[in-house]
């Protein structure tokens, strides 16, 4: 049976939507959209880095980055990101969510800026001094997740929470589509005062030395969101659940959340005492009684969140297909260096706004609706059927254009309005206070460890098993068709996994995460 809820948290949990809502989504939402921008604009400069350092004089094609220093440079920061989250996410539930907070955002402003700053006399160097920044802007990154994620859960009211914190999760869309918008304008603005032919009419005058700064700027930018909130962030105060329940030090919670709700609350100090001593509070991470309580509930966040990246992130196997097909991106001979960014930044851009960003709003729509369950469980079934749609009738969609298109958008569309986005909501919200974010961290390093398999091991996979059809560099694989139906398996074991997740919608952050809760023998009254 539930125990009094404390005052402070009651008042939270029903508060009506407020201003402090929608400045604290900001926030959060601002280290994302960094988040996302950083991630994903490496993916808009590689064809660029590889002309500028490794193009041969002579060569029939533009130079492009060898397999191992392209999985360096674009891998590095998730593996960055999969160490910070679980460092972080640790951190978080020791320290508190706003000291180490604000950290990991100064990470990622300085690593970002110095990401545009890599040098080196030889191509090596560069790539060097570039994996190294961009590792450790991902661990800032990484520890974004577990913090942004709780910070809004323990902030939010219980009626519109999972809608707030996917929206948190949704300025990763934006952050993609403006990491689109930087690259096209920087491009073309450089395309335009340093035009040159393209590769085939004469290699040597395709890509000015100007070309340089371009990637530089686009990288460099990502600062900019993550230091316009840096202020913003230093003044937030404590999580009162943190405070309370954590920090046990209910004088400081009522005094925070006065602020914040503008009303006076009482200090509660015997019954945060009283809630403290009880057995439901006084279990660690690596117990029998986190086993028994949490064990399935971590297994299924873990388990869906790598399955799910291991989808998500392997779009890149296909990509170039769709996009080379409907013409966006023409033969990398037949442009030159500057105006083959503009091309595939108005991809991602256009790919962005149809695909990826709709998907991520259908969920903060939907979510408080139908719950977090039902969503997750509809993203992974709709990913595994347009995904064997797309991989069994593959050699089909070769010469069907448009089929192809809307299959490869219909994936991700109920990647994003599914399990990509519930996947970072229901870690925030089932696990006790003391452990939060811990656990979020730990959920969201699977979904990294995922993320680095689906990027990278199907990369090599996915190469033809004709060795003399396969990219440059690479071994022969099994296949792209036989690649995309493993993928469609592994939607399918998400689905199953889901099955592990219980539903938190519409209840308060204690009651799902039994906090509120005790046993039979706990000798803590009960009301």
């Amino acid at each position: 049976m539930a125990r009094d809820q404390l005052q402070v948290l009651n008042a939270l949990d029903v508060a009506k939507t407020q201003l402090y809502h929608f400045t604290t989504i900001v926030i959060a939402g601002m280290g994302f959209f960094t988040d996302a921008y950083d991630l994903f604009s490496i993916s808009l400069v590689a064809k660029l880095l590889g002309r500028l350092y490794y193009t041969k004089a002579g060569a029939p094609k533009p130079g492009v980055l060898p397999p191992s220093v392209s999985s360096s440079v674009t891998g590095v920061a998730l593996v960055g990101t999969l160490i910070g989250q679980l460092f972080f996410g640790w951190l978080g539930d020791k320290m508190g969510r706003k000291k180490v907070y604000g950290l990991t955002l100064l990470i990622m402003i300085v690593c970002s800026i110095a990401s545009g700053f890599s040098f080196g006399h030889t191509p090596k160097g560069v790539m060097a001094s570039l994996c190294f920044f961009r590792f450790w802007l991902g661990f800032g990154i990484g520890g974004d997740y577990p913090l942004s994620a709780t910070i809004m859960a323990e902030y939010a009211n219980k009626k519109t929470r999972g809608a707030f914190i996917a929206a948190v999760f949704a300025m990763q869309g934006m952050g993609i589509l403006f990491s689109g918008i930087i690259s096209l304008i920087v491009s073309s603005a450089f395309d335009r005062k340093f035009h040159r032919p393209t590769y085939e009419q004469n290699p040597a005058l395709s890509t000015p030395p100007e070309a340089d700064y371009v990637w530089r700027i686009v990288l460099m930018f990502g600062a900019l969101p993550a230091a316009l909130t840096f202020y913003w962030r230093m003044k937030m105060p404590e999580t009162a659940r943190y405070t309370a329940l954590v920090a046990k030090n209910a004088k400081q919670a009522a005094a925070d959340m006065g602020k914040v709700l503008n009303v006076d609350f009482e200090a509660e100090e015997e019954k945060v005492e009283k809630i403290s001593r009880g057995k439901a509070n006084n279990f660690g991470l690596f117990s029998k009684e986190f086993l028994r309580r949490h064990g399935l509930h971590l297994f299924g966040t873990t388990s869906t969140w790598f399955l799910l990246d291991i989808a998500f992130y392997s779009q890149n196997l296909f990509q170039k297909d769709v996009l080379s097909a409907i013409g966006w991106i023409p033969p990398a001979k037949t442009m030159s260096g500057l105006h083959e960014v503009f091309r595939i930044a108005k991809a991602q851009t256009l790919i962005a706004l149809c695909s990826t960003v709709p998907g991520y709003w259908f969920t903060v729509a939907f979510i408080d609706i139908v719950g977090r369950f039902a969503i997750q469980l509809m993203g992974f079934f709709f990913m595994t059927v347009f995904m064997f749609a797309v991989a069994i009738p593959y050699d089909h969609w070769k010469t069907h254009h448009l089929g192809f298109v809307m299959m490869y958008a219909l994936t991700f569309f109920f990647a994003n309005f599914g399990p990509n986005a519930t996947t970072f909501v229901v870690p925030a919200e089932i696990f006790p206070a003391r452990l939060r974010s811990t656990c979020h961290g730990i959920s969201a390093a699977a979904g990294k460890a995922g993320a680095i398999i689906g990027a990278y091991g199907f990369l090599y996979a996915a190469q033809n098993q004709d060795k003399a059809k396969t990219d440059a560099g690479y071994p022969p694989g099994i296949g792209i068709k036989n690649a995309l139906i493993i993928l469609g398996c592994i939607n399918a074991l998400g689905m199953i996994c889901t099955f592990a997740v219980p539903e938190s919608n519409g209840k308060s952050l204690e009651e799902a995460s039994q906090e509120t809760f005790g046993d039979d023998d706990d000798d803590t009254e009960r009301v």
